[in-house]
């Protein structure tokens, strides 16, 4: 991040005067490394003028996701203060859902005759970067269908006489109506540079570059962090105290009630606690293991309904997964705690009851861990912000009653 952009981010106060400072051809460069957040709160202090000055210096695809962030009527008012041609493409792409594969899409394209020559497509591509400024994605049509697209190497290579449905590759596509996540499995599922958008008559609408989708992928994932530690997406490490406390407050108030019940249930078993002052000092490890094993299935878990819809049977088939790794592992680790326990402090029934509730909550983390988050999902909830409360108190009430319950039946 340059210096620039970093202190553009980091300065909200100063964030419109170090903007309005740049030069416009260096604004719409800093604007695009921007994050969206940043991006949204820039624009909505800036007045018209000011947006436009930068406005074409971006691709139109850039200018219609800066549009998006303000009303109907300024929309309108800055786009018949662009070019005809910057017009033309902002208008047909504000058309579209910003959340499909045609809101991801750019018009940096043009269709060409299969039966037409390299010479042919030579002339197309120098009246379009007369236009433009741009060389565009080359896309060849036979019968107004799709049959690929062309390559510049072939065009640098081909006798130029030559027709160039000879020369023609396979291109991907997808409908304009996909929802993101689909836009960007077809994009980690395979090696793509671009995928070519048809509408419901396969007719081409537009196409999306790699580099929107690294973009997206970068988006989501930090959406995803911030929200799996409980922090707003909208909080930043110098936003000020009163700021961040109206972010986090919330979630803190939902962990202390769950804390409280966690609490109680301990406060239940004093008896048998005050009988063996071991149990009080390797309850954290029941707990701690219950957590640390739930995340890792939450984890999982919102990764795949990030990437697909699951059904039940695909949750089922998970869920039989996970209690078995949460089996195994738990044998694994209470064996070896057992063997700790054992070795330290010479006491073998509080050995095998550690390892037995190891088991226990390591079943019960991956059994919550799968079923909380699609569940918050099917309810509405982010469940990467919700989740973690759930799975935590589930991992320490059942991992504290296993323990201290065999404690209670066990010694004496």
């Amino acid at each position: 991040m340059s210096s620039t952009v970093h202190d553009i981010s980091y300065n909200s106060k100063s964030r419109v005067d170090l903007f309005l400072a740049l030069v416009p051809k260096e604004q719409a460069l800093t604007i695009n490394q921007l994050s969206k957040r940043v991006q949204k709160q820039l624009i909505l202090q800036l007045q018209d003028p000011e947006i436009s000055a930068f406005l074409e210096f971006l691709d139109p695809d850039d200018v219609t996701n800066i549009l998006r962030y303000l009303p109907k009527k300024r929309q309108d008012l800055l786009i018949t203060q662009l070019s005809e041609y910057y017009q033309q493409s902002v208008s047909t792409l504000l058309k579209f859902d910003p959340k499909t594969a045609a809101g991801l899409m750019n018009l940096n394209y043009i269709q060409v005759d299969g039966d037409a020559t390299i010479s042919d497509v030579i002339e197309q591509l120098k009246v379009n970067e007369k236009r433009t400024g741009k060389l565009p994605t080359i896309l060849v049509m036979t019968e107004g269908k799709l049959t690929g697209y062309l390559s510049f190497s072939s065009i640098a290579l081909a006798n130029k006489s030559k027709k160039i449905k000879e020369y023609v590759k396979k291109i991907n596509v997808i409908r304009h109506s996909s929802e993101y996540n689909k836009v960007i499995k077809l994009f980690k599922q395979n090696a793509y540079n671009k995928v070519v958008v048809l509408n419901e008559n396969d007719a081409v609408v537009g196409i999306i570059y790699s580099e929107d989708i690294l973009g997206l992928i970068g988006e989501q994932s930090s959406a995803t962090l911030y929200n799996f530690a409980g922090v707003s997406e909208e909080e930043t490490v110098f936003d000020s105290a009163p700021k961040k406390i109206k972010f986090r407050y919330k979630w803190l108030m939902i962990n202390l009630a769950t804390a409280f019940l966690a609490s109680f249930v301990v406060k239940s078993f004093s008896d048998v606690i005050a009988k063996n002052v071991l149990l009080a000092v390797y309850m954290p490890i029941v707990a701690g293991m219950g957590g640390n094993s739930g995340t890792q299935t939450l984890a999982v878990m919102i990764r795949s309904l990030s990437n697909t819809e699951l059904n039940l049977k695909m949750v089922l088939h998970a869920l039989k997964n996970e209690i078995i790794s949460g089996a195994t592992n738990g044998l694994i680790n209470g064996l070896i705690v057992a063997v700790v326990v054992t070795l330290l402090n010479h006491d073998i029934l509080v050995a095998i009851i550690l390892a037995i509730a190891m088991i226990v909550n390591l079943i019960v983390s991956s059994t919550f861990g799968t079923i909380v988050p699609v569940v918050m999902k099917k309810l509405g909830k982010d469940p990467a912000s919700s989740a973690t409360i759930f799975i935590t108190t589930a991992t320490d009430v059942f991992g504290f009653v296993t323990f201290l319950g065999l404690a209670t039946i066990l010694i004496k």
